[in-house]
C-alpha cells in the first residue's frame, strides 16, 4: 500500500488545526483513513477551557482507535462513539451546549478485503479513484448549498444554521450528528486509490476553479501532494484582489492523504 500524508498551517505561528492519520490494523489486512479539520473560532467566547487543536486530537484519536479496532461497527457508530468520549473528556469543565465549543469538518474511510466504507461530515472532501481511473468526489455540500445571508456574520450563522436543521453540521459534542454524515460503502475491487483533503487544500478545484475533482487526482498522482499545496499557496498569493478569496482567510490549514489501495 503506498500512502502520502501532507499538512501545512496556513500561518506557521499559529498550530496547525487539521489532523491526518493513516492506519493498519494488526491483522494486517485493510486499512483506515482519518482526517478532520478543525473550526476555527470567531474571537469571544466559545464556552470551553481548551483549544481547536486540543479537541481535533482527541476526537482524531479515538477515531483512529476505534476505527480499526471496531471493524464490525458501521462507521457513523464509530465517529458517535468518538465524539462521545471527547465530549467526556472535558464536560465537567466546559460548556459543551456553546454553539461554538470545538469542533471538526471530518471525513474517514476504512477498507477490507470485500469493501470500503467511507464517511464525510461538512466540507471536507474524499476522492474515489476506480480501477479504470475515473475519480468520484464523496461530498457533504449543505455548507456551500446555504444562502449567503445566513452565513453574513459568525452570530447570524451560529443561531440559524451551525448545527441545525436545514443548515449544515460539524462534528462538536453531540454523538448524534454522525447521522448527519454523508456515507456509504463500495465493492473493494472497485477502488484503486483514495485522497482526502481539507477545504484548505480543496481550494485548487472549489475556490479558484483551476481544475475538476479529476484533474485534481491526476495531479496528486503525477507530482504528489506537497505540489497541490504549494500551487494553493501560490494562487492565494496571487489574489491580491480577493476576487477568489473574498472574505475567507488568505491561507489556510492545508491537509491532503491520498492512499493506493
Amino acid at each position: 500500500m503506498r500512502t502520502e500524508v501532507v499538512s501545512e498551517p496556513g500561518d506557521p505561528a499559529r498550530p496547525n488545526e487539521d489532523f491526518a492519520a493513516v492506519a493498519l490494523p494488526a491483522s494486517g489486512q485493510g486499512g483506515a483513513v482519518v482526517v478532520l479539520d478543525g473550526v476555527t473560532p470567531p474571537r469571544g467566547a466559545t464556552g470551553c477551557l481548551h483549544s481547536v487543536p486540543w479537541y481535533v486530537a482527541r476526537l482524531g484519536g479515538a477515531l483512529t482507535e476505534l476505527t480499526v479496532s471496531l471493524p464490525d461497527v458501521p462507521l457513523p457508530e464509530v465517529l458517535s462513539r468518538a465524539i462521545a468520549r471527547t465530549a467526556a473528556a472535558h464536560v465537567a469543565t466546559c460548556d459543551l451546549s456553546h454553539p461554538r465549543t470545538p469542533q471538526a469538518t471530518v471525513v474517514v474511510a476504512r477498507w477490507g478485503t470485500q469493501a470500503v466504507e467511507y464517511l464525510v461530515l461538512s466540507d471536507s472532501t474524499l476522492l474515489v479513484e476506480s480501477p479504470e481511473g475515473s475519480v468520484t468526489a464523496v461530498l457533504d455540500d449543505r455548507l456551500s448549498r446555504l444562502p449567503r445571508s445566513s452565513l453574513a456574520t459568525d452570530a447570524i450563522a451560529d443561531a440559524t444554521v451551525r448545527n441545525k436543521e436545514g443548515g449544515f453540521f460539524t462534528a462538536a459534542a453531540d454523538p448524534a450528528v454522525a447521522g448527519r454524515a454523508v456515507t456509504g460503502t463500495l465493492p473493494r475491487e472497485e477502488v484503486r486509490a483514495l485522497a482526502a483533503l481539507t477545504d484548505g487544500a480543496a481550494r485548487w478545484v472549489e475556490r479558484f476553479r483551476e481544475g475538476t475533482w479529476e484533474d485534481c487526482f491526476r495531479l496528486l498522482a503525477k507530482e504528489g501532494a506537497r505540489a497541490l499545496v504549494q500551487r494553493v499557496r501560490a494562487l492565494e498569493t496571487a489574489d491580491t484582489e480577493r476576487v477568489f478569496l473574498r472574505r475567507s482567510k488568505t491561507h489556510d490549514d492545508a491537509t491532503v492523504v491520498v492512499v493506493g489501495l
